[in-house]
C-alpha cells in the first residue's frame, strides 16, 4: 500500500472509543509500554523505545491499534496481571463461551527490537475471536507498506520501522484498514499471534512458545518475594510495574504515556516517558528499604552517571538513553477526552534542587547494601559541591512550578546531607555534616513558622504535602515537635475523605482544582509512621492504596468524588512509595536501608 508520510494524522480511530483510565491495562518490558483497553485492543505503544513516535495511537486520538477481541459482541470483561508480572489476561465471558486472552511484551527486551505476545484460549464453549492490525507510524502518519505474506508469516515496513505477525496466516490486508481476520476456536484450543516491529534489519525467527517460556522465566526472576511485607500482592505488583519501566540502561520513566489529561481541559497534559531523577531516587530508595535488587543497582547506576556527565547541571529528566529531554511540542490529535497531545516536556531545562538531597540519598542506601562503587563515591561529592553552589538558588521544585525559596527542597538537601556524611569518610563527611546544619538553620530562619511547623516556601505560610517527605526520611531528631506540627497542619487544610492533595490552590477547594495526589497520601503512611503513630499509618496507607483500577495500576491523581484516576499512567513514584510503605510498616521488614 501507498506510504502516507504527507498525511496529517488528524483523525480519531474509530474502532477504538476511549474509556476511563481506571479500565485500561499496561504492559512493559522495560523499553517501551503498551496500553491495552477491556475490550482487547492495544491502542498506545511506541517503537521501538518510550520516547520514540507512536505506533499505535488510538488512546489520544489518532490512527493505529493492535485487537483481539470476541466476535460476540454480548459478552463482559475482566482481567488481571499474572502475579508477580507485567503479563495481562484478559477474561472475556458470553452466554455460550469464556475466552481467555494472555498479553505480553516478550522479555528479555532489546532496545530497538519489540515482541509482543497475544496467546487466546477458549476456557469453556467455542468462540470467534476478532483480529485487526493497523500500524500507524509516526503518531499515525504513516500506513505501513508493502505488506506481503512471506512463509505464514506478514511482513510490512514504513518510517524505518520492520514489521512481521506471526499466527494470523488465513488474514487479509486492506489498504484503508490494515490487517483483518477471525480465528474460530473450541474448547481448550489455544492460538498465538506474535507482533515484532524493529527498527535493525535482523530477522530471528519468531517462535510463539520459547518467547513465552523466556518471558514468564524472567518475570519469576525479576519479582522477588513479598509475602513478609504489608499488602504482599500489591509489593509484589509494584516490583514488576517498576522493573517493567526500567530500561537496560537502568533509567526508569514516570509512566508509560503521555498527555492523559490530569484534569479535563485545564492543560495540564504532560508527556511523562523520560526519567525522572527524582523518581528515580524513590524507587531505589523503596526497593533499598527491602533489601538489595537488581532496580537498586539500576537506580544508582544511572543516577551515577548522570549526575557524574553534569554535575552542577543535572536535568530533572532525561529520555532513557541519557540524552535531554525534547522540547514540549503539540501533535496534530484530538487528544484522549480533556487532554492536550504533547511530546516533550519543559521541565528538562528547569532546576531542581531537591533532587541532589535524593541523589544522596539513594547513594547512601547503596552504601548500606555494599554496592558504593568509587564512581558512585565520586558522583555523591559532586552532588554535594553542587549543593554548597546552589542551595540558595530559588528553584523549581518538586512540583515543578516557578522559581521559588520552596522548603521542600532545602530539608530534601539537608536530609541527603546528613545520610552521607555517615557514609563519606574524616573531612568530608564532616563537611557534608556541617553543610546540613547551615541549611538547616536558614531554612528554620526564613520557612519555619511561629507556630511551629514548616511554611511551603520562604513567602509562603500554607500547607505543602510534599514536606511530609522529609519528614518521613528522618529529618527531625527524636523529641523535635516540628515534624508533628507540620503534619497536622497538613492534615486540617490538605486531606479529604483519608485522601491528601499537594496544596491550596487560592479561591479554589481542593476537589475542584485537582485531584489528590497519591503520592502525597503514601508520604503521609511513611512520615505518620515515623513520628511512631503506626495504627494512623496503616489507615493512610490503606485509604490511598484503594485509588487504583481494576489492574491495580496508579495514576498520579485521584479524583476522590468520582473515583477516576487522573493523569498518565502508572505513575512510577506512586508505586515506588506504595513499596516502601509496605516493606516499612510490615511486622518482619529487615529495614536494612538508613533509619
Amino acid at each position: 500500500m501507498d506510504d502516507m508520510a504527507d498525511t496529517p494524522a488528524s483523525t480519531e480511530d474509530s474502532d477504538c472509543p476511549p474509556w476511563v483510565l481506571r479500565e485500561y491495562a499496561v504492559l512493559a518490558d522495560g523499553e517501551r509500554g503498551a496500553v491495552v483497553d477491556p475490550e482487547g485492543r492495544i491502542v498506545w505503544l511506541c517503537a521501538p523505545r518510550w520516547h520514540d513516535d507512536a505506533v499505535f495511537s488510538a488512546l489520544i486520538g489518532g490512527s493505529g491499534h493492535f485487537a483481539v477481541e470476541p466476535a460476540d459482541r454480548w459478552h463482559v470483561w475482566g482481567g488481571a496481571y499474572a502475579e508477580g508480572s507485567l503479563i495481562w489476561v484478559n477474561r472475556w465471558v458470553s452466554p455460550d463461551s469464556v475466552i481467555e486472552c494472555r498479553d505480553a511484551l516478550a522479555l528479555p527486551a532489546s532496545p530497538d527490537r519489540l515482541v509482543l505476545l497475544r496467546r487466546m484460549r477458549v476456557v469453556r464453549g467455542e468462540a470467534r475471536l476478532r483480529l485487526s492490525l493497523d500500524a500507524r507510524p509516526g503518531f499515525g502518519a504513516h500506513r505501513m507498506r508493502d505488506p506481503r505474506l512471506e512463509d505464514g508469516t506478514w511482513v510490512a515496513q514504513a518510517k524505518g520501522l520492520r514489521l512481521r505477525l506471526l499466527g494470523a496466516r488465513h488474514a487479509s490486508w486492506d489498504p484503508e484498514s490494515g490487517l483483518r481476520g477471525e480465528f474460530h476456536l473450541r474448547r481448550g484450543e489455544e492460538h498465538d499471534l506474535v507482533l515484532e516491529i524493529t527498527s535493525g534489519d535482523e530477522a530471528p525467527r519468531l517462535d510463539a512458545a520459547q518467547l513465552w517460556h523466556t518471558t514468564e522465566r524472567a518475570w519469576r526472576r525479576r519479582v522477588p518475594g513479598c509475602s513478609g511485607l504489608a499488602a504482599p500482592r500489591d509489593a509484589g505488583h509494584a516490583y514488576a510495574v517498576l522493573g517493567g519501566l526500567t530500561a537496560g540502561s537502568g533509567a526508569m520513566v514516570a509512566a508509560a504515556t503521555t498527555s492523559l489529561p490530569e484534569r479535563a481541559n485545564s492543560g495540564r497534559s504532560y508527556d511523562y516517558r523520560y526519567a525522572w531523577i527524582r523518581d528515580q531516587c524513590y524507587a531505589g530508595l523503596a526497593v533499598a528499604a527491602h533489601g538489595p535488587h537488581e532496580l537498586l543497582d539500576d537506580a544508582v547506576r544511572f543516577t551515577t552517571e548522570r549526575v557524574l556527565a553534569d554535575g552542577d547541571r543535572l536535568r530533572p529528566a532525561y529520555t532513557v538513553t541519557g540524552d535531554p529531554m525534547p522540547r514540549e511540542q503539540s501533535l496534530p490529535l484530538p487528544g484522549y477526552p480533556g487532554g492536550s497531545d504533547r511530546v516533550g516536556n519543559r521541565a528538562g531545562d528547569q532546576f531542581q534542587l531537591d533532587a541532589f538531597g535524593e541523589v544522596l540519598q539513594l547513594f547512601t542506601a547503596a552504601a548500606r547494601h555494599d554496592r558504593f562503587t568509587p564512581d558512585t563515591e565520586e558522583a555523591a561529592r559532586v552532588a554535594v559541591r553542587a549543593i554548597e553552589r546552589n542551595w540558595t538558588r530559588p528553584d523549581a521544585g518538586l512540583w515543578e512550578l516557578e522559581d521559588r525559596w520552596w522548603t521542600h527542597s532545602r530539608l530534601s538537601v539537608v536530609c541527603g546531607l546528613r545520610r552521607i556524611a555517615e557514609v563519606l569518610p574524616g573531612a568530608d563527611g564532616r563537611r557534608c555534616g556541617d553543610l546540613a546544619d547551615a541549611i538547616d538553620a536558614e531554612t528554620r530562619r526564613r520557612c519555619l513558622h511561629p507556630d511551629g511547623y514548616w511554611r511551603r516556601a520562604a513567602s509562603d505560610d500554607g500547607p505543602e504535602a510534599a514536606l511530609l517527605v522529609p519528614i518521613a526520611r528522618g529529618l527531625h531528631a527524636s523529641g523535635d515537635p516540628t515534624g508533628t506540627a507540620t503534619r497536622d497542619f497538613i492534615v486540617d487544610r490538605l486531606a479529604e475523605d483519608g485522601y491528601l492533595y499537594r496544596f491550596d490552590h487560592a479561591g479554589v477547594p481542593l476537589g475542584e482544582a485537582e485531584g489528590a495526589f497519591l503520592l502525597c497520601g503514601f508520604a503521609m503512611a511513611l512520615a505518620t509512621h515515623r513520628l511512631g503513630d503506626r495504627v494512623g499509618a496503616f489507615r493512610w496507607f490503606e485509604r490511598t492504596r484503594s485509588a487504583c483500577g481494576p489492574s491495580g495500576l496508579y495514576a498520579e491523581e485521584y479524583d476522590v468524588r468520582q473515583r477516576q484516576l487522573r493523569g498518565n499512567l502508572p505513575q512510577a513514584f506512586v508505586h515506588a512509595l506504595l513499596l516502601e510503605c509496605a516493606v516499612r510498616l510490615s511486622d518482619t521488614a529487615l529495614h536494612n536501608s538508613f533509619p
